[in-house]
Protein backbone atom coordinates (compact mmCIF):
# COMPACT_ATOMS: atom_id res chain seq x y z
CA UNK A 1 0.00 0.00 0.00
CA UNK A 2 3.07 2.41 1.08
CA UNK A 3 4.59 1.63 -2.63
CA UNK A 4 1.43 2.53 -3.72
CA UNK A 5 0.88 5.98 -2.15
CA UNK A 6 4.28 6.55 -2.91
CA UNK A 7 3.71 6.05 -6.58
CA UNK A 8 1.07 8.42 -6.73
CA UNK A 9 2.31 10.69 -4.94
CA UNK A 10 5.88 11.01 -7.35
CA UNK A 11 3.08 10.85 -10.09
CA UNK A 12 0.88 13.98 -9.04
CA UNK A 13 4.67 16.27 -7.93
CA UNK A 14 5.12 15.06 -11.82
CA UNK A 15 2.27 16.63 -12.95
CA UNK A 16 2.51 19.85 -10.26
CA UNK A 17 5.80 20.33 -12.20
CA UNK A 18 4.65 19.97 -15.83
CA UNK A 19 1.85 22.24 -14.98
CA UNK A 20 4.25 24.82 -12.94
CA UNK A 21 6.91 24.83 -15.92
CA UNK A 22 3.13 24.98 -18.99
CA UNK A 23 1.99 28.29 -16.48
CA UNK A 24 5.55 29.86 -16.40
CA UNK A 25 5.96 28.85 -19.81
CA UNK A 26 2.78 30.73 -20.63
CA UNK A 27 2.85 33.81 -18.88
CA UNK A 28 6.52 34.37 -18.72
CA UNK A 29 8.16 33.60 -21.88
CA UNK A 30 5.46 33.35 -23.95
CA UNK A 31 3.26 36.58 -23.08
CA UNK A 32 4.53 38.85 -25.29
CA UNK A 33 4.19 36.60 -27.88
CA UNK A 34 0.54 35.77 -26.92
CA UNK A 35 -0.06 39.16 -26.56
CA UNK A 36 0.93 40.43 -29.95
CA UNK A 37 -1.36 37.11 -31.50
CA UNK A 38 -3.63 38.95 -33.50
CA UNK A 39 -6.46 35.88 -32.48
CA UNK A 40 -5.75 36.82 -29.00
CA UNK A 41 -8.60 39.79 -28.98
CA UNK A 42 -8.96 39.08 -24.66
CA UNK A 43 -6.11 41.67 -24.06
CA UNK A 44 -7.64 44.31 -26.42
CA UNK A 45 -11.06 43.75 -25.51
CA UNK A 46 -10.34 44.49 -21.56
CA UNK A 47 -8.39 47.66 -22.38
CA UNK A 48 -11.06 48.66 -25.17
CA UNK A 49 -13.99 48.48 -22.75
CA UNK A 50 -12.15 51.28 -20.59
CA UNK A 51 -12.85 54.64 -20.22
CA UNK A 52 -9.18 56.80 -21.76
CA UNK A 53 -8.49 60.16 -20.47
CA UNK A 54 -8.24 63.60 -22.35
CA UNK A 55 -6.22 65.30 -25.04
CA UNK A 56 -6.56 68.89 -24.46
CA UNK A 57 -5.17 72.06 -26.24
CA UNK A 58 -2.44 74.52 -24.57
CA UNK A 59 -5.81 76.65 -24.63
CA UNK A 60 -7.91 74.38 -23.12
CA UNK A 61 -10.06 72.83 -26.22
CA UNK A 62 -10.59 68.80 -26.01
CA UNK A 63 -9.48 67.40 -28.68
CA UNK A 64 -10.29 63.45 -27.83
CA UNK A 65 -11.89 62.17 -24.91
CA UNK A 66 -14.56 58.40 -23.78
CA UNK A 67 -18.02 59.13 -23.87
CA UNK A 68 -20.79 56.36 -23.35
CA UNK A 69 -21.52 53.96 -25.87
CA UNK A 70 -25.23 54.74 -28.05
CA UNK A 71 -27.35 52.00 -26.01
CA UNK A 72 -26.79 48.75 -27.42
CA UNK A 73 -23.51 48.96 -28.29
CA UNK A 74 -21.72 46.01 -26.48
CA UNK A 75 -18.60 48.39 -26.11
CA UNK A 76 -19.21 50.73 -22.90
CA UNK A 77 -17.00 53.57 -23.82
CA UNK A 78 -17.08 55.66 -27.50
CA UNK A 79 -13.78 57.51 -28.61
CA UNK A 80 -14.59 60.71 -29.84
CA UNK A 81 -12.67 63.74 -31.32
CA UNK A 82 -14.85 67.03 -31.03
CA UNK A 83 -12.25 69.19 -33.47
CA UNK A 84 -12.99 66.35 -35.80
CA UNK A 85 -10.01 66.38 -38.37
CA UNK A 86 -8.15 69.51 -37.21
CA UNK A 87 -5.44 67.65 -34.94
CA UNK A 88 -5.88 63.97 -36.89
CA UNK A 89 -2.25 64.44 -37.00
CA UNK A 90 -1.34 65.45 -33.48
CA UNK A 91 -3.63 63.07 -31.53
CA UNK A 92 -3.94 60.22 -33.74
CA UNK A 93 -6.83 57.81 -33.23
CA UNK A 94 -7.51 54.40 -30.92
CA UNK A 95 -8.96 51.15 -32.60
CA UNK A 96 -9.95 47.88 -31.43
CA UNK A 97 -8.66 46.20 -34.07
CA UNK A 98 -6.17 49.12 -36.23
CA UNK A 99 -4.17 50.18 -33.19
CA UNK A 100 -3.31 53.68 -32.43
CA UNK A 101 -1.15 56.19 -33.71
CA UNK A 102 0.93 60.01 -32.55
CA UNK A 103 -0.37 61.09 -29.41
CA UNK A 104 -3.01 58.17 -28.65
CA UNK A 105 -0.21 55.60 -29.55
CA UNK A 106 2.44 57.61 -27.44
CA UNK A 107 0.93 58.11 -24.42
CA UNK A 108 -1.41 55.37 -24.07
CA UNK A 109 -0.83 53.96 -20.72
CA UNK A 110 -1.18 57.70 -19.49
CA UNK A 111 -4.97 57.75 -20.93
CA UNK A 112 -5.80 54.41 -19.78
CA UNK A 113 -4.37 55.30 -16.16
CA UNK A 114 -2.24 52.25 -16.53
CA UNK A 115 1.55 53.85 -15.56
CA UNK A 116 3.15 52.99 -12.61
CA UNK A 117 2.56 56.15 -11.00
CA UNK A 118 -0.93 56.44 -11.87
CA UNK A 119 -1.46 52.72 -10.14
CA UNK A 120 0.36 53.86 -6.99
CA UNK A 121 -1.44 56.74 -6.33
CA UNK A 122 -4.77 54.93 -7.19
CA UNK A 123 -3.68 52.37 -4.12
CA UNK A 124 -5.34 54.24 -1.58
CA UNK A 125 -8.85 54.47 -3.56
CA UNK A 126 -8.47 50.71 -4.58
CA UNK A 127 -11.41 49.10 -3.87
CA UNK A 128 -13.88 52.33 -4.91
CA UNK A 129 -13.42 51.72 -8.41
CA UNK A 130 -12.26 55.30 -9.14
CA UNK A 131 -11.84 56.52 -12.57
CA UNK A 132 -7.75 56.34 -12.96
CA UNK A 133 -7.67 57.30 -16.38
CA UNK A 134 -5.38 60.43 -16.96
CA UNK A 135 -4.78 63.48 -19.50
CA UNK A 136 -2.57 64.86 -21.84
CA UNK A 137 -1.68 68.83 -22.12
CA UNK A 138 -0.58 69.91 -25.90
CA UNK A 139 1.60 73.07 -26.50
CA UNK A 140 -0.48 72.97 -28.98
CA UNK A 141 -3.05 75.82 -29.44
CA UNK A 142 -6.44 75.16 -30.81
CA UNK A 143 -6.94 79.00 -32.20
CA UNK A 144 -3.36 79.24 -33.85
CA UNK A 145 -3.98 75.57 -35.18
CA UNK A 146 -7.22 76.83 -37.22
CA UNK A 147 -5.60 79.77 -38.02
CA UNK A 148 -2.99 77.65 -39.98
CA UNK A 149 -5.67 75.56 -41.32
CA UNK A 150 -7.57 78.67 -42.81
CA UNK A 151 -4.42 79.88 -43.91
CA UNK A 152 -3.18 76.76 -45.71
CA UNK A 153 -6.70 76.05 -47.33
CA UNK A 154 -7.34 73.25 -49.46
CA UNK A 155 -3.50 73.09 -50.93
CA UNK A 156 -1.19 70.68 -50.21
CA UNK A 157 1.21 71.57 -47.53
CA UNK A 158 2.13 71.84 -44.28
CA UNK A 159 2.69 74.66 -41.62
CA UNK A 160 4.55 74.38 -38.28
CA UNK A 161 4.79 77.08 -35.62
CA UNK A 162 7.61 76.78 -32.93
CA UNK A 163 8.43 78.86 -29.74
CA UNK A 164 11.80 79.35 -30.70
CA UNK A 165 13.05 79.74 -27.09
CA UNK A 166 11.79 76.17 -25.66
CA UNK A 167 10.17 74.37 -28.67
CA UNK A 168 7.27 74.09 -28.03
CA UNK A 169 5.20 73.45 -31.30
CA UNK A 170 2.24 75.42 -31.01
CA UNK A 171 0.42 74.79 -34.44
CA UNK A 172 1.41 71.88 -36.96
CA UNK A 173 -1.47 71.33 -40.03
CA UNK A 174 -1.35 69.46 -42.92
CA UNK A 175 -3.27 69.27 -45.99
CA UNK A 176 -5.01 66.74 -46.73
CA UNK A 177 -5.70 64.66 -43.51
CA UNK A 178 -8.56 62.82 -42.24
CA UNK A 179 -11.61 62.61 -39.54
CA UNK A 180 -10.40 59.98 -36.74
CA UNK A 181 -13.86 59.73 -36.00
CA UNK A 182 -14.35 57.90 -39.27
CA UNK A 183 -12.07 54.97 -37.92
CA UNK A 184 -12.85 54.86 -34.51
CA UNK A 185 -16.57 53.54 -35.01
CA UNK A 186 -16.78 50.25 -33.09
CA UNK A 187 -17.31 48.25 -36.55
CA UNK A 188 -14.05 47.13 -37.67
CA UNK A 189 -14.97 46.63 -40.92
CA UNK A 190 -15.99 49.83 -41.05
CA UNK A 191 -13.02 51.29 -40.05
CA UNK A 192 -11.53 49.33 -41.86
CA UNK A 193 -12.87 50.56 -45.26
CA UNK A 194 -11.79 53.81 -43.99
CA UNK A 195 -8.17 53.28 -43.63
CA UNK A 196 -8.18 51.12 -47.02
CA UNK A 197 -9.47 54.46 -48.61
CA UNK A 198 -7.47 57.05 -46.75
CA UNK A 199 -4.40 54.94 -47.37
CA UNK A 200 -5.16 54.76 -51.32
CA UNK A 201 -5.38 58.28 -51.49
CA UNK A 202 -3.52 60.64 -52.94
CA UNK A 203 -1.20 62.80 -50.39
CA UNK A 204 -1.18 60.47 -47.91
CA UNK A 205 -3.62 61.97 -45.69
CA UNK A 206 -2.95 59.71 -42.74
CA UNK A 207 0.40 60.62 -42.28
CA UNK A 208 1.26 64.01 -40.71
CA UNK A 209 3.43 65.41 -43.26
CA UNK A 210 4.60 68.23 -41.45
CA UNK A 211 7.41 65.64 -39.42
CA UNK A 212 6.65 62.16 -41.69
CA UNK A 213 7.88 63.59 -44.41
CA UNK A 214 10.44 65.81 -46.31
CA UNK A 215 10.60 67.61 -49.13
CA UNK A 216 13.60 69.23 -51.58
CA UNK A 217 13.98 72.93 -49.82
CA UNK A 218 14.92 75.14 -52.56
CA UNK A 219 16.47 78.36 -51.23
CA UNK A 220 15.72 78.28 -47.88
CA UNK A 221 18.38 75.85 -47.84
CA UNK A 222 20.93 78.48 -48.03
CA UNK A 223 20.55 79.26 -44.60
CA UNK A 224 22.29 76.05 -43.93
CA UNK A 225 25.07 77.38 -46.72
CA UNK A 226 25.33 80.70 -45.44
CA UNK A 227 25.45 79.85 -41.73
CA UNK A 228 28.02 77.30 -42.46
CA UNK A 229 30.30 79.94 -44.47
CA UNK A 230 30.06 82.62 -41.96
CA UNK A 231 30.80 79.75 -39.12
CA UNK A 232 34.36 78.48 -41.03
CA UNK A 233 34.77 82.59 -42.17
CA UNK A 234 34.58 81.90 -45.58
CA UNK A 235 32.37 84.53 -46.32
CA UNK A 236 31.45 88.00 -44.53
CA UNK A 237 29.25 90.56 -45.42
CA UNK A 238 31.91 92.22 -47.56
CA UNK A 239 32.44 89.42 -49.94
CA UNK A 240 31.31 90.09 -53.26
CA UNK A 241 29.91 87.83 -55.97
CA UNK A 242 30.34 88.54 -59.72
CA UNK A 243 27.11 89.78 -61.26
CA UNK A 244 26.48 86.70 -63.75
CA UNK A 245 23.88 84.65 -65.29
CA UNK A 246 25.54 80.83 -64.68
CA UNK A 247 28.08 79.54 -62.26
CA UNK A 248 29.73 76.61 -63.78
CA UNK A 249 31.52 74.46 -61.01
CA UNK A 250 34.57 72.65 -61.16
CA UNK A 251 34.35 68.54 -62.84
CA UNK A 252 31.72 69.82 -65.32
CA UNK A 253 30.65 71.75 -68.35
CA UNK A 254 26.95 72.20 -67.36
CA UNK A 255 26.20 75.96 -65.81
CA UNK A 256 23.72 76.48 -62.81
CA UNK A 257 21.55 79.17 -63.79
CA UNK A 258 19.42 81.81 -61.20
CA UNK A 259 15.89 81.78 -60.77
CA UNK A 260 14.56 82.13 -64.29
CA UNK A 261 17.56 82.99 -66.05
CA UNK A 262 17.95 86.54 -64.08
CA UNK A 263 21.10 87.78 -63.80
CA UNK A 264 22.41 88.13 -60.36
CA UNK A 265 25.33 89.02 -57.84
CA UNK A 266 26.54 91.62 -55.37
CA UNK A 267 27.61 91.48 -52.06
CA UNK A 268 26.40 89.18 -49.22
CA UNK A 269 23.42 90.50 -48.16
CA UNK A 270 22.51 91.59 -51.40
CA UNK A 271 22.62 87.58 -52.91
CA UNK A 272 21.14 86.38 -49.60
CA UNK A 273 18.06 88.80 -50.22
CA UNK A 274 17.92 88.42 -53.83
CA UNK A 275 18.44 84.46 -53.07
CA UNK A 276 21.19 84.62 -55.89
CA UNK A 277 21.59 80.04 -57.39
CA UNK A 278 25.18 81.24 -58.81
CA UNK A 279 26.46 82.62 -54.88
CA UNK A 280 25.36 79.67 -53.28
CA UNK A 281 26.59 77.31 -55.37
CA UNK A 282 29.97 79.09 -55.44
CA UNK A 283 29.89 79.13 -51.51
CA UNK A 284 28.82 75.69 -50.95
CA UNK A 285 32.16 74.66 -53.09
CA UNK A 286 34.18 77.41 -51.81
CA UNK A 287 33.07 76.03 -48.30
CA UNK A 288 34.29 72.98 -49.11
CA UNK A 289 32.91 69.05 -48.71
CA UNK A 290 34.46 68.21 -45.55
CA UNK A 291 33.17 71.87 -43.77
CA UNK A 292 30.15 71.47 -45.62
CA UNK A 293 29.09 68.15 -44.09
CA UNK A 294 29.80 68.44 -40.78
CA UNK A 295 28.43 72.02 -41.29
CA UNK A 296 25.00 70.16 -42.00
CA UNK A 297 25.46 67.64 -39.44
CA UNK A 298 25.67 70.17 -36.44
CA UNK A 299 22.25 71.12 -37.25
CA UNK A 300 21.31 67.98 -37.09
CA UNK A 301 20.56 67.74 -40.86
CA UNK A 302 20.76 63.73 -41.11
CA UNK A 303 19.44 62.33 -37.73
CA UNK A 304 16.37 62.09 -36.41
CA UNK A 305 14.67 64.32 -34.95
CA UNK A 306 13.95 64.13 -31.25
CA UNK A 307 10.17 64.63 -31.81
CA UNK A 308 7.96 63.22 -28.89
CA UNK A 309 5.64 61.74 -31.39
CA UNK A 310 6.62 58.68 -32.82
CA UNK A 311 7.05 57.53 -36.73
CA UNK A 312 9.07 60.56 -37.67
CA UNK A 313 11.54 60.96 -40.75
CA UNK A 314 15.01 62.43 -41.21
CA UNK A 315 16.25 65.50 -43.30
CA UNK A 316 18.89 64.36 -46.05
CA UNK A 317 21.92 66.39 -47.01
CA UNK A 318 24.81 63.46 -47.60
CA UNK A 319 28.41 62.54 -46.29
CA UNK A 320 31.34 63.19 -47.81
CA UNK A 321 31.23 59.69 -49.32
CA UNK A 322 27.76 61.40 -50.81
CA UNK A 323 30.28 63.90 -52.89
CA UNK A 324 33.41 62.27 -53.72
CA UNK A 325 34.52 63.48 -57.26
CA UNK A 326 30.92 65.03 -57.49
CA UNK A 327 31.85 68.97 -56.91
CA UNK A 328 28.79 69.58 -58.83
CA UNK A 329 26.54 67.89 -56.80
CA UNK A 330 27.70 69.86 -53.98
CA UNK A 331 27.26 73.13 -55.65
CA UNK A 332 23.48 72.19 -56.92
CA UNK A 333 22.94 71.15 -52.84
CA UNK A 334 24.16 74.21 -51.87
CA UNK A 335 21.60 76.24 -52.79
CA UNK A 336 19.19 73.25 -52.14
CA UNK A 337 18.49 71.36 -54.78
CA UNK A 338 19.59 67.57 -55.53
CA UNK A 339 19.65 65.44 -53.37
CA UNK A 340 18.70 68.01 -50.43
CA UNK A 341 15.56 66.67 -48.33
CA UNK A 342 13.97 69.05 -45.35
CA UNK A 343 11.48 67.44 -42.83
CA UNK A 344 9.25 71.34 -42.93
CA UNK A 345 9.36 70.99 -38.84
CA UNK A 346 13.32 70.72 -39.53
CA UNK A 347 13.01 73.60 -41.58
CA UNK A 348 10.93 75.69 -38.57
CA UNK A 349 13.70 74.51 -36.02
CA UNK A 350 16.63 76.22 -38.78
CA UNK A 351 14.54 79.21 -38.30
CA UNK A 352 13.74 78.83 -34.56
CA UNK A 353 17.37 78.32 -33.78
CA UNK A 354 18.75 81.64 -35.36
CA UNK A 355 15.73 83.13 -33.19
CA UNK A 356 16.91 81.76 -30.69
CA UNK A 357 20.80 82.73 -30.81
CA UNK A 358 22.57 79.57 -32.45
CA UNK A 359 20.78 77.12 -29.95
CA UNK A 360 18.57 74.62 -31.25
CA UNK A 361 15.76 73.22 -29.22
CA UNK A 362 14.18 69.90 -29.61
CA UNK A 363 10.45 70.25 -30.39
CA UNK A 364 7.65 68.87 -28.59
CA UNK A 365 3.72 68.79 -28.60
CA UNK A 366 2.67 67.65 -25.13
CA UNK A 367 3.74 70.28 -22.25
CA UNK A 368 2.52 67.83 -19.40
CA UNK A 369 0.65 64.85 -18.70
CA UNK A 370 -1.40 64.74 -15.65
CA UNK A 371 -3.78 62.00 -13.37
CA UNK A 372 -7.18 62.01 -13.14
CA UNK A 373 -7.28 64.81 -10.25
CA UNK A 374 -5.10 67.08 -12.78
CA UNK A 375 -1.89 66.85 -10.70
CA UNK A 376 1.13 66.94 -13.08
CA UNK A 377 2.58 62.98 -13.97
CA UNK A 378 5.23 64.71 -15.90
CA UNK A 379 6.35 68.24 -17.20
CA UNK A 380 8.27 68.58 -20.17
CA UNK A 381 11.39 70.67 -19.74
CA UNK A 382 13.03 72.41 -22.31
CA UNK A 383 16.12 71.04 -23.57
CA UNK A 384 18.54 72.17 -25.94
CA UNK A 385 19.60 69.28 -29.42
CA UNK A 386 22.13 71.04 -30.87
CA UNK A 387 24.08 74.19 -30.96
CA UNK A 388 25.19 74.39 -34.92
CA UNK A 389 25.86 78.42 -34.90
CA UNK A 390 27.84 80.84 -32.57
CA UNK A 391 25.58 84.27 -31.42
CA UNK A 392 27.48 86.45 -33.86
CA UNK A 393 26.65 83.93 -36.44
CA UNK A 394 22.72 83.21 -35.76
CA UNK A 395 22.83 87.57 -35.48
CA UNK A 396 24.29 87.91 -38.93
CA UNK A 397 21.67 85.25 -40.58
CA UNK A 398 19.29 87.48 -38.79
CA UNK A 399 20.49 90.41 -40.26
CA UNK A 400 20.69 88.40 -43.95
CA UNK A 401 16.89 87.47 -43.14
CA UNK A 402 15.52 90.63 -42.38
CA UNK A 403 17.04 91.93 -45.67
CA UNK A 404 14.90 89.32 -47.56
CA UNK A 405 11.91 90.76 -45.96
CA UNK A 406 12.97 94.80 -46.46
CA UNK A 407 13.99 94.27 -49.93
CA UNK A 408 14.43 90.44 -51.31
CA UNK A 409 11.93 87.83 -52.24
CA UNK A 410 9.79 88.07 -49.26
CA UNK A 411 9.53 91.63 -49.43
CA UNK A 412 5.52 91.63 -51.13
CA UNK A 413 4.38 89.68 -48.78
CA UNK A 414 5.57 89.17 -45.15
CA UNK A 415 5.33 92.94 -43.92
CA UNK A 416 3.58 92.50 -40.87
CA UNK A 417 0.37 94.60 -39.30
CA UNK A 418 1.61 97.50 -36.63
CA UNK A 419 5.32 97.36 -38.41
CA UNK A 420 6.72 94.57 -36.97
CA UNK A 421 9.57 93.40 -38.55
CA UNK A 422 10.08 89.73 -39.66
CA UNK A 423 13.12 87.85 -40.66
CA UNK A 424 12.33 85.19 -43.12
CA UNK A 425 13.83 83.12 -46.06
CA UNK A 426 12.01 81.99 -49.15
CA UNK A 427 12.68 79.43 -51.47
CA UNK A 428 11.31 77.86 -54.87
CA UNK A 429 12.52 74.43 -55.35
CA UNK A 430 12.11 73.56 -59.03
CA UNK A 431 11.31 69.79 -59.13
CA UNK A 432 10.99 69.69 -63.10
CA UNK A 433 14.32 68.40 -65.49
CA UNK A 434 15.27 71.18 -68.26
CA UNK A 435 12.93 71.18 -70.49
CA UNK A 436 9.97 69.29 -68.55
CA UNK A 437 6.75 71.95 -67.34
CA UNK A 438 7.59 73.59 -64.40
CA UNK A 439 7.26 71.70 -61.10
CA UNK A 440 7.95 73.17 -57.56
CA UNK A 441 7.71 73.76 -54.05
CA UNK A 442 6.85 76.80 -52.64
CA UNK A 443 8.75 77.52 -48.92
CA UNK A 444 9.13 80.23 -46.03
CA UNK A 445 10.29 79.82 -42.86
CA UNK A 446 10.70 82.72 -40.54
CA UNK A 447 10.29 84.32 -37.56
CA UNK A 448 8.88 87.18 -35.90
CA UNK A 449 9.80 89.99 -34.02
CA UNK A 450 12.96 90.14 -35.77
CA UNK A 451 15.09 91.23 -32.57
CA UNK A 452 12.99 89.82 -30.22
CA UNK A 453 11.47 86.40 -31.78
CA UNK A 454 8.41 84.89 -30.31
CA UNK A 455 7.37 82.86 -32.91
CA UNK A 456 9.14 80.97 -35.68
CA UNK A 457 7.31 79.55 -38.85
CA UNK A 458 7.48 77.42 -41.84
CA UNK A 459 5.11 76.38 -44.57
CA UNK A 460 5.45 74.66 -47.65
CA UNK A 461 2.80 74.30 -50.18
CA UNK A 462 3.59 70.98 -52.50
CA UNK A 463 3.98 71.63 -56.35
CA UNK A 464 0.72 69.37 -56.71
CA UNK A 465 -0.36 71.73 -59.37
CA UNK A 466 0.19 74.60 -61.95
CA UNK A 467 -0.69 77.44 -59.81
CA UNK A 468 1.93 76.33 -56.78
CA UNK A 469 4.66 75.59 -59.83
CA UNK A 470 4.72 78.48 -61.15
CA UNK A 471 4.41 80.73 -58.08
CA UNK A 472 7.53 81.12 -55.73
CA UNK A 473 7.83 80.73 -51.90
CA UNK A 474 7.82 84.83 -51.24
CA UNK A 475 4.29 85.12 -53.05
CA UNK A 476 2.36 81.89 -52.57
CA UNK A 477 3.50 80.54 -49.21
CA UNK A 478 4.71 84.46 -47.74
CA UNK A 479 0.96 85.26 -47.60
CA UNK A 480 0.46 81.99 -44.59
CA UNK A 481 2.93 83.13 -42.89
CA UNK A 482 1.95 86.91 -42.69
CA UNK A 483 -1.52 85.72 -41.65
CA UNK A 484 -0.46 83.24 -39.18
CA UNK A 485 2.64 85.38 -37.48
CA UNK A 486 -0.01 88.54 -37.08
CA UNK A 487 -2.37 86.78 -35.47
CA UNK A 488 0.02 84.85 -32.91
CA UNK A 489 1.77 88.17 -32.17
CA UNK A 490 -1.78 89.85 -31.92
CA UNK A 491 -3.39 86.83 -29.68
CA UNK A 492 -0.36 86.02 -27.26
CA UNK A 493 -1.39 83.03 -24.83
CA UNK A 494 -0.93 84.35 -21.83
Amino acid sequence: MNKQIRRLAAGLLVCYLILFVQLNLLQVVKRTELADNPDNTRAILRDFDKARGKIVTADGVTIAESVPSAPGDSIKFQRQYPTNDLFANISGYYTQAYGATKVEKKYSDVLAGETGEQQLRALGTIFSNQDTTGSVQLTVRADLQLVAKTALGEREGSVVVLNPSTGAVLAMWSYPTFDPNLVVVHDNKKAGDVLTFLNAAPGKPTLANAYQERYMPGSTFKMITASVALENNVVDFDSMFTNDKTYTPPQTTNPIENFEGEICGGDLRTVFARSCNTAFAQTAVDVGVPKMVAGTQAWGIGEPIPFDLPGGTTSYFGDEAHFKDAIPKLAIQGFGEGDDLVVPLQMAMIAATIANGGVEMQPYVVGATLDHQGKVLDQTAPKVWKTPISPVTALKMTDLMIGVVQRGTAKCCLQLDNGIQAAAKTGTAQLNATGQPQRSHAWIAAFAPATAPQFAVAVILKGTNAEISSGTGGKLAGPIAKTILDYALAHPLG
